[in-house]
């Protein structure tokens, strides 16, 4: 495929696959940790709330970070500041410093980089492989796919690691992964200068007044608010199901592996069918497809059958980023899309916090299975509004011509563009 030879994608992709590794054990091993030493599912979603609020806060202003600094230089600031903040949590737990306080503020100060390093993973790909909406659909489908390869293995690692060792070993690794991820992004993503500053950039909520003002836009983010804060709800049942059900960090690292295999195997008939639907409706459909296995949640199921239901309904995530991040590119113009871009992202994220906090006590209350019931049947709701919107407008023409290569490093301006990640029961770190 042309795309892989465009120079700094393949790095890129490594540097994902590094960082995601780590992060996607930490998925499992931080709220393993909090259950732990608390004993207490409203303990942990308040820790997982924590990490996810800063958002609600600075995702908004990332967009203006982002396209004064570029998305390279975002990415590394990132990933070098995440480093000793996700090691001194181990380290303070070993030297019995770690208060729950303590715990919070540092969680937070590792959520304040999560709005402006995601929109930057995505913002960075159009600079790569060019600005056609179906050739970034297409490279997105290939960095979805590294990533998710990271959510087979990372949780089921890091179940082993737990049982085997501990949960703050983990979290030593995690900390590593940021490192070297910094080096590959350092060494060998070439860096392209920030998008000049225009009148057409606009002030701070320039991408939110663009997102405002397109209906199908302003829908899309209405239904990735609510479907977040809904499968913020469904990560944290099935660590407290593993946890309280099963006892056992392997079986937690079975279900989070399992979302992991679906969503390889979605990203590889994403790069097919992404050039040969219209991307609005495929990413309605299997948005609404996505919502339909988690009602198995809420049966008394075997562990294969739990694992079942996570790869299927985690096989249309992939069918869902991939498609509409060629849409939002095409809709923005790019003077604005790191802020349209980051302002869907906060949009998305916002209830995150709100269905952790939410979870803990329902959790605790109902046990998990009947708050499966409650996700399915929320985000089934949240997602309608935007399949009838989507089967309303009318489909855009496919291109007439062949997609030019984009141009080399150090000439022209820059493209950005934004990935969302509305399929994850819990948002990656790195």
């Amino acid at each position: 495929m042309s795309m892989l030879r465009s120079r700094g994608l393949l790095p890129l992709v490594a540097a994902q696959v590094v960082s995601g590794l780590g992060s996607q054990m930490t998925f499992l091993a931080l709220p393993w940790f909090v259950l732990a030493t608390t004993g207490s599912p409203t303990r942990m979603g308040v820790v997982l709330a924590a990490e996810l609020a800063p958002i609600a806060v600075l995702g908004i202003p990332s967009g203006a970070v982002i396209a004064r600094y570029g998305a390279r230089a975002t990415m590394l600031v990132a990933d070098l500041v995440r480093a000793p903040l996700v090691a001194s949590i181990p380290v303070l737990h070993a030297l019995d410093w770690l208060s729950f306080p303590v715990l919070l503020c540092l969680v937070a100060l590792v959520g304040v980089f999560i709005a402006p390093y995601f929109a930057s993973q995505a913002l960075i790909l159009p600079e790569l492989v060019g600005d056609d909406e179906r050739v970034v659909a297409q490279a997105t489908a290939i960095v979805e796919g590294a990533r998710r390869a990271t959510s087979l293995i990372g949780p089921a690692a890091a179940g082993l690691l737990i049982a085997g060792f501990s949960a703050p070993v983990v979290l030593y690794v995690d900390a590593a992964t940021f490192l070297v991820s910094f080096v590959i992004l350092a060494l060998l993503v070439p860096r392209r200068p920030p998008l000049p500053r225009t009148e057409e950039s606009g002030g701070l909520l320039a991408g939110i007044r663009f997102l405002l003002a397109d209906r199908t836009l302003r829908v899309l983010c209405v239904t990735a608010l609510f479907a977040n804060g809904f499968g913020q709800m469904l990560g944290a049942g099935l660590t407290v199901l593993a946890f309280e059900e099963y006892e056992s960090s392997r079986v937690a690292g079975v279900f989070f592996a399992a979302f992991g295999a679906g969503a390889i195997v979605g990203s590889i008939v994403a790069l097919r069918l992404v050039s040969r639907f219209e991307p609005l409706r495929l990413g309605a459909t299997a948005f609404v497809a996505l919502t339909i296995p988690v009602f198995a949640l809420s049966l008394e199921l075997p562990i294969p059958a739990v694992a079942l239901a996570l790869a299927v309904s985690s096989f249309f995530g992939p069918l869902v980023n991939a498609p509409l991040i060629g849409v939002i590119t095409m809709r923005t113009p790019e003077a604005i899309r790191a802020k349209v871009m980051t302002g869907v992202m906060t949009a998305a994220m916002l209830a995150g916090p709100a269905g952790l906090i939410v979870a803990g006590p329902l959790l605790d209350a109902w046990g998990a299975r009947p708050v499966f019931l409650l996700v399915a049947a929320g985000q089934l709701l949240a997602v309608v509004p935007f399949a009838v919107v989507a089967f309303g407008s009318r489909p855009a023409p496919s291109a007439p011509a062949p997609v030019p290569a984009p141009e080399p490093y150090g000439s022209g301006r820059a493209s950005s563009i934004w990935r969302q990640r509305l399929s994850r029961s819990r948002m990656p770190r790195g």
